[in-house]
C-alpha cells in the first residue's frame, strides 16, 4: 500500500494549493480519507476528512470555508484545494486512508498514511 502526497509549495498569503493523494495497493474508494498536518514544535492536527461513499465530509474552524476536500475515486486519487492560504497553514501535510467500519468524521485512527508534503506560506 502507497499513499503518494504531492502539490505542496511555497504559495504567497492568501495564495491557493491543490494537493493531491494517489493511492496504490488498494482501492481508494474502499476507504475514507483525511488529511493531516503537522507544524514544526507542534502535534499533528486534522484539517480534513471524507466518508468512503463522498456523502459526509469533516473540517475543523480552523480551515474551514478556505479547505475543500474531495476525491475521484476512479482516478484512484483524493484532493484537498486549499484556498485563501495563511502562514499559520505553513505545515507538513499528509494524506491517510481509515477502513469505513470504524471511520467517523473527526476520527484520526487511520490505517495506511502517505509521506508529507511540504506546504509553506510566506510574502
Amino acid at each position: 500500500v502507497q499513499l503518494q502526497a504531492s502539490g505542496g509549495g511555497l504559495v504567497q498569503p492568501g495564495g491557493s494549493l491543490r494537493l493531491t493523494c494517489a493511492a496504490s495497493g488498494l482501492r481508494l474508494d474502499e476507504y475514507a480519507v483525511g488529511w493531516f498536518r503537522q507544524a514544526p514544535g507542534k502535534e499533528r492536527d486534522l484539517v480534513a476528512s471524507i466518508s468512503w461513499r463522498g456523502d459526509k465530509t469533516y473540517y475543523p474552524d480552523s480551515v474551514k470555508g478556505r479547505f475543500t476536500i474531495s476525491r475521484d475515486n476512479a482516478k484512484n486519487t483524493a484532493y484537498l484545494q486549499m484556498n485563501s492560504l495563511k502562514p499559520e497553514d505553513t505545515a507538513l501535510y499528509y494524506c491517510a486512508v481509515q477502513d469505513p467500519a470504524s471511520w467517523y468524521p473527526t476520527s484520526r485512527e487511520y490505517d495506511y498514511w502517505g509521506q508529507g508534503t511540504l506546504v509553506t506560506v510566506s510574502s
